[in-house]
């Protein structure tokens, strides 16, 4: 006869080694910057999917940092990376300056708010004319000026997706 102890000991030492070895499940924010318009994307680290969530307008590069953060706390997001708009050649552009600018103020802001947020960049080269033609083939969009500014984050979520690893953590950047 097998002792009831026995097993029950060896049932919880599996299930506690499946809990410490299972990476807990998070909410992604993607957003991929622009001067006049920043597009958002949410996708979780479960099924590695994301989703157009809103297209912010920005002033001058900068976004309602209220509203941005509020998103940020209610959702629950876990890290949000921002898309970086490196040259073909993988040179900066001015862009990608205010880009990574803008990152480095978000990764404040959310320290400042105890935030336990990682902000990362991602290069984001072609996500625009990806949006776009997929936009025009899904009938998405009706002019060729329509926004497609969050499927651009979709596509940025997609890019992290199949390597996070090619992200960069703001706190590992310096400063331009």
């Amino acid at each position: 006869m097998v002792d009831s102890t026995l097993i029950k000991d060896a049932v919880e030492a599996i299930d506690d080694s499946i809990s410490e070895s299972t990476v807990k499940p998070h909410l992604i924010l993607a957003l991929d910057y622009g001067v006049k318009k920043m597009g958002m994307a949410l996708g979780n680290t479960v099924t590695e999917t994301a989703r157009a969530f809103d297209i912010l307008a920005m002033d001058n590069g900068q976004p309602d940092w209220d509203n941005l953060l509020g998103i940020i706390k209610v959702w629950g997001v876990a890290r949000v990376v921002v898309g970086l708009p490196l040259n073909m050649d993988g040179s900066s552009s001015m862009l990608s300056k205010r880009a990574h600018k803008f990152a480095r103020r978000l990764a404040h802001r959310i320290m400042e708010q105890h935030l336990p947020v990682t902000v990362s960049l991602c290069d984001e080269r072609l996500t625009s004319v990806a949006a776009r033609e997929i936009a025009w083939e899904n009938g998405w969009i009706k002019h060729e000026r329509d926004p497609i500014d969050d499927i651009s984050a979709c596509i940025l979520m997609s890019t992290y997706f199949a390597d996070p690893n090619s992200s960069i953590a703001i706190d590992a950047i310096k400063p331009e």
